[in-house]
């Protein structure tokens, strides 16, 4: 099949286009975020499509991801997702402002199905008369990059400052306590206007392409997932495949993303940081629990199975018949 996306989500997009269809991906002359093409990224199954040619594109689905790309589409394509060619919504976000009020843009239609990335987004999103389902996410393997030798903990957080507390911005002094932390991503380089690094031990480590990435949090002893609300990090998953042990807030879908014995998971900062310690001292410790991290989220977040799902679901909204012409069948929860 033909699939038509934008490039909203890097990580999400890298695991998604590795499938075996044929992934369309706008791109405009400033290449901003409504046309950022392939950014660069080596994937053979997609392509780069000027903005001005869609219309003239086979497109035989389309996966939406922002509210205003339903007119966008329309206006591209002449198609309204839905009723002239079949689209699904991949919601990637937790429910704002409201945890349990928000209601969702696509909530008062039944032409588009929403896929949610994580169960906890399912439930707390209200969706109303549109159809859910979820796909939980995948990550192809890294490999196990764990050594460990640095006594410091790492996180991933982009953008620190302007997303503040919602990404655990504020905690992150308190477990630089402890021992140094360094905060990888995007906007980092902020953090030091409010943790001055020689004072705090709060130190920007650089916005990393993912290879790199990966092997720098690897050095590191232990993973921080500070994250008060968010759908679930690809970072936390990384880490958790090249084999780090993880002390995680246990909000939205930690809790059930990190099995026993892979790390801590708490709402007691306190309980927290003892664990963090633990693993700090104790390199063993906290090799082990890398370990279970590792093999869970081979099982749980298997790159194979996330594929399948996507396959599963871009199939039945493409032979399923619709009002006018093709769009979603009804697609239960999962």
């Amino acid at each position: 099949m033909r699939v038509l996306l934008w490039h909203v989500h890097g990580g999400y997009t890298d695991a998604l286009v590795r499938g075996e269809h044929e992934y369309l991906l706008p791109v405009n002359e400033t290449r901003d975020a409504w046309g950022l093409g392939l950014a660069g990224r080596p994937w053979p199954q997609a392509r780069e499509v000027a903005i001005g040619a869609l219309r003239d594109e086979q497109i035989d689905v389309v996966v939406l991801q922002r509210p205003e790309e339903l007119e966008l589409v329309h206006r591209l394509t002449g198609r309204r997702p839905g009723r002239d060619i079949p689209a699904v919504y991949l919601e990637h976000n937790a429910p704002r402002p409201d945890a349990v009020a928000s209601r969702h843009p696509l909530a008062d239609q039944d032409l588009i199905p929403i896929v949610h990335v994580t169960h906890f987004n399912d439930l707390f999103w209200d969706s109303g008369r549109a159809r859910t389902l979820v796909v939980e996410h995948g990550v192809p393997d890294p490999g196990e990059r764990y050594s460990g030798g640095l006594a410091h903990l790492a996180a991933v957080v982009n953008e620190p400052v302007r997303r503040g507390r919602i990404a655990g911005t504020d905690l992150l002094p308190l477990f630089a306590r402890i021992a140094p932390l360094d905060v990888f991503g995007m906007g980092g380089r902020e953090l030091e206007e409010l943790y001055a690094p020689e004072s705090t031990g709060v130190s920007p480590a650089g916005d990393l392409p993912p290879g790199t990435l990966q092997r720098e949090l690897g050095r590191r002893r232990v993973y921080l997932h500070p994250y008060r609300w968010t759908s679930l990090g690809l970072s936390l998953i990384e880490a958790m495949l090249i084999g780090m042990p993880v002390v995680a807030v246990a909000a939205t879908e930690a809790a059930r993303a990190i099995p026993h014995g892979a790390g801590i998971v708490s709402t007691d900062i306190d309980e927290l940081r003892r664990g963090a310690i633990g693993y700090l001292v104790d390199p063993g410790l906290a090799r082990e629990a890398g370990q279970r991290g590792r093999n869970h989220a081979l099982r749980r977040f298997s790159h194979t199975t996330f594929l399948r799902r996507w396959d599963a679901v871009l199939g039945d909204l493409a032979a399923s018949p619709s009002r006018n012409r093709p769009a979603a069948a009804p697609a239960g929860r999962s």
